[in-house]
């Protein structure tokens, strides 16, 4: 939770952004912003995802900009162990995400365990100058691409198209994981 409040806080400082301004961008309230940046409060998927979009990094960015440097890699190709690698909890619905690539490798993996139940939204702007695939690992994802659904099993896969408000439901009752493998583009 520092290492968000820290990363939020560096994110809106480094663009010179009040916090009113920052909210303005992200549709997050000033005085949640404001609790998060002084690690008052852990931020959910929703409001991390609002943020992300704000400052037009994806959520895996920010959360792995928020673990800080991985001293033991510099860069370099290498065995990263699953013991080693932060896992952030959503505190509103118990989504568990674990960044899988390290800061320099080119495309961005994160593994994501959603409970049974749990539904997560995100605005389009959390898709603007991303390509995306969700790759469902196990378990049922019920995925809302805008205005269309898709009910996707183990083995599946979508490739996001154009930024579209997205949501990410698990409707059974047992756990479901998934990949998400994201790259940078160039145009929203």
């Amino acid at each position: 939770m520092e290492r968000i409040a820290a990363r939020v806080r560096t994110e809106r400082e480094r663009r010179r952004w009040t916090l009113a301004q920052l909210a303005d961008a992200s549709g997050v309230s000033q005085a949640m912003i404001s609790r998060i940046e002084r690690g008052e409060s852990n931020p959910t998927a929703v409001v991390l995802g609002k943020l992300s979009a704000a400052f037009q990094l994806s959520v895996a960015s920010l959360l792995a900009l928020a673990e800080g440097p991985q001293d033991d890699f510099e860069g370099a190709a290498g065995v990263r162990r699953g013991t080693d690698t932060a896992e952030w909890r959503d505190p509103a619905t118990g989504y568990r995400r674990r960044q899988i690539t390290g800061p320099h490798f080119p495309a961005e993996i994160a593994e994501i365990r959603l409970p049974a139940g749990a539904r997560v939204p995100y605005p389009a702007a959390a898709f603007a100058f991303v390509r995306q695939v969700v790759w469902v690992l196990d378990g049922r994802l019920t995925f809302h691409d805008g205005d269309a659904v898709h009910e996707l099993g183990a083995g599946d896969t979508i490739e996001l198209g154009e930024p579209a408000e997205r949501v990410f439901t698990n409707t059974t009752d047992t756990e479901c994981r998934y990949a998400v493998i994201l790259t940078r583009d160039t145009t929203p």
